[in-house]
């Protein structure tokens, strides 16, 4: 039986500014390591350049008390909507989500700038959990990089 795609989606206030957000983690992710090092150990460029599409990023990271890694080819960047996507191509995740696409834009509304992730993916079956833990990540370090910026 064919699995069917799934979504997640989670959106949070970001008062530190959409554009900074976006330059850190399309130019300069590796910061991450600083601004939240219990949850992003390193971050390596393995192939291309940063913010550049096909370029591969290995992470290491700490996920639900476990480190894990994740390679991940940047398949969409689109600097006027501040957004990109980051397909797994190797790591734990891929063992429990085929197509595993985790994506990041920036919206403003009312002056307000908003961190929205997406996160797209498959079960690889019946028994996995859907990815909320990877979402509450991702919403974590939104804060911590914030929390990093203010001080």
């Amino acid at each position: 039986m064919a699995s069917l795609p799934c979504k997640l989606v989670g959106q949070i206030a970001f008062k530190a500014g959409g554009d900074i957000f976006h330059s850190l983690l399309t130019s300069n992710p590796g910061h991450f390591t600083k601004a939240a090092p219990s949850k992003i150990q390193s971050c390596t460029l393995l192939n291309g350049t940063y913010a550049t599409e096909g370029s591969i990023i290995e992470w290491n990271y700490t996920h639900e008390g476990k480190t894990e890694t994740a390679k991940q080819v940047i398949t969409n960047l689109d600097e006027e909507k501040k957004q990109v996507s980051y397909k797994f191509i190797e790591g734990d995740l891929v063992q429990l989500y085929k197509n595993l696409i985790v994506t990041f834009h920036v919206e403003t509304s009312g002056g307000v700038d908003f961190i929205t992730w997406t996160i797209d993916y498959e079960l690889v079956n019946a028994d996995v959990p859907h990815p909320i833990t990877l979402l509450k990540l991702a919403i974590e370090l939104t804060v911590d990089i914030e929390t990093h910026i203010f001080g």
